[in-house]
């Protein structure tokens, strides 16, 4: 397995974050005030990093129970999300932020990642200084590091930005990509569910303004250094790209191919990740749970 660098995961699908925010917050407010003014991330480990098909274990922690009381266990809540990383090509000066007419020449390309997530364990602790335990036991990184230069081809321009980015952030041309993305669900049994089917151009902050945001303060990056896009969720149900999202934190659980139901990931399941451009499967990510 390739060594990597530093992790960094963004949260940059408004559709995304407009959905968690209808779910926990106000549902009328859902985005957070900063939220459309830049791509908000947290750090995780590199530490936890994963290959391809290498088994995820149930993470413990401590969770809030409906009655109010605090306990400490396996997570009841564990999810997957589907997003694609940018590997760091080159390192990056410190002090030295990056400007949005050179982030390209320090991104080498792009991987499909899963960053494991245990929602009832991150509810619990992400308030006041974001995700911690919930969050940084696993992350799954696709084998395949696809090259920037391969999919220039597929360049698009993203959703209008409202209100306007600062000076810092704003965009020089198209920075999105048209990248089909798929989950599917593998039980025990061998059965396959798809469980959703989205694009990276549902992203609001593109991979050029997360990198120029990340190093905006001075902050170096190095070759090797993954910034995960956060979950890339559509418009539609169908297009959610996770399971707190699709069983609506568990209220509506999700019919499999076998007449199984799923809220959340069970022991023995299998997520596979598939993105590619244009006519030919490029990536293929498989994840275990056991």
């Amino acid at each position: 397995m390739r060594k990597w660098g530093e992790f960094t995961d963004f949260y940059s699908s408004e559709h995304h974050a407009r959905n968690v925010g209808k779910m926990f917050r106000d549902p009328e407010n859902a985005l957070l005030p900063n939220w459309k003014h830049m791509p908000v991330a947290y750090h995780g480990r590199s530490s936890s990093i994963i290959a391809s098909g290498e088994p995820v274990y149930r993470p413990s922690g401590q969770r809030k129970e409906a009655d109010g009381s605090i306990t400490f266990g396996p997570t009841r809540n564990l999810d997957f999300e589907l997003q694609v990383g940018v590997v760091i090509g080159r390192d990056s000066e410190r002090g030295k932020p990056i400007a949005m007419a050179e982030a390209d020449s320090y991104i080498e390309g792009l991987v499909l990642v899963n960053d494991w997530s245990a929602r009832d364990i991150q509810a619990w602790e992400y308030v006041p200084l974001g995700p911690f335990l919930g969050k940084n036991f696993a992350t799954t990184v696709s084998d395949t590091v696809v090259p920037l230069a391969d999919l220039e081809p597929f360049r698009i321009e993203g959703p209008v930005q409202d209100p306007e980015p600062l000076p810092y952030l704003q965009r020089i041309g198209p920075s999105h990509f048209d990248i089909t993305l798929e989950a599917w669900l593998e039980t025990s049994d061998g059965s396959r569910t798809l469980l959703t089917r989205t694009n990276h151009k549902h992203l609001y902050w593109d991979i050029r303004q997360q990198l120029v945001h990340h190093t905006s303060n001075g902050c170096p990056v190095r070759a090797g250094d993954i910034l995960a896009s956060g979950t890339i969720s559509g418009p539609d149900r169908s297009s959610w790209g996770c399971m707190l999202e699709l069983s609506w934190n568990g209220a509506e659980p999700i019919a499999l191919e076998n007449s199984q139901f799923r809220s959340f990931i069970e022991d023995g399941d299998s997520l596979i990740l598939t993105g590619w451009a244009g006519s030919d499967a490029a990536w293929r990510l498989r994840t275990h749970r056991r």
